[in-house]
């Protein structure tokens, strides 16, 4: 990695900003139980596709589909519904920034917990250091920076490549959520 993720969320512009929060919050889905169809953040990528035209209108459809759904049965459940509840109704840098961050940890916490070998503060893989990451935790670091680097580098296909990403990571993590139910 040539920037750190921190680094990338540092110079990353509002667009940016909200496809890399949105991105790590559509990846931990599989986490809510019930898990929603794919479909409840498709029109919240259109509007970041758009930027600030119809971003918060599509905000709000999104968390109040979300929260029609019911409450959490767990943590972890609770953590995912709080990435989409504390997007920021304003596109803005700064609250974009925030919300950006917050997930990117959030979601880093939520794969350590679904790996046992991994260990120390998510904070510590965000800056650059990833002894002490297993795979779960390592693949998701990865696609947090591959999307802030897609997403700087420009491009018409930049969003569409995002989603590809995220796709990948949902299905790691709809695969680990599978695999734990029935060990249960």
């Amino acid at each position: 990695m040539s920037q750190s993720l921190l680094q990338l969320i540092e110079h990353a512009d509002e667009r940016a900003l909200a496809a890399s929060a949105l991105a790590c919050l559509d990846r931990c889905l599989p986490l809510l139980d019930p898990a929603p169809a794919d479909e409840v953040l498709r029109s919240l990528w259109a509007a970041v596709a758009r930027g600030e035209d119809g971003w918060t209108g599509r905000l709000a459809e999104a968390q109040d589909t979300v929260a029609r759904d019911g409450e959490p049965a767990d943590d972890e459940g609770a953590l995912v519904r709080g990435m989409l509840r504390d997007a920021p109704r304003a596109w803005a840098r700064e609250p974009l920034a925030r919300w950006a961050d917050a997930c990117s940890l959030t979601a880093l916490a939520l794969h350590q917990r679904l790996e046992p070998g991994s260990s120390g503060p998510p904070e510590r893989y965000r800056a650059g250091g990833t002894e002490g990451a297993g795979p779960l935790v390592d693949g998701e670091l990865r696609r947090q920076v591959r999307v802030l680097e897609v997403l700087a580098a420009g491009g018409a296909g930049g969003l569409r490549l995002t989603r590809d990403i995220t796709a990948e990571g949902r299905r790691v993590l709809r695969a680990v959520v599978s695999r734990r139910a029935r060990s249960a």
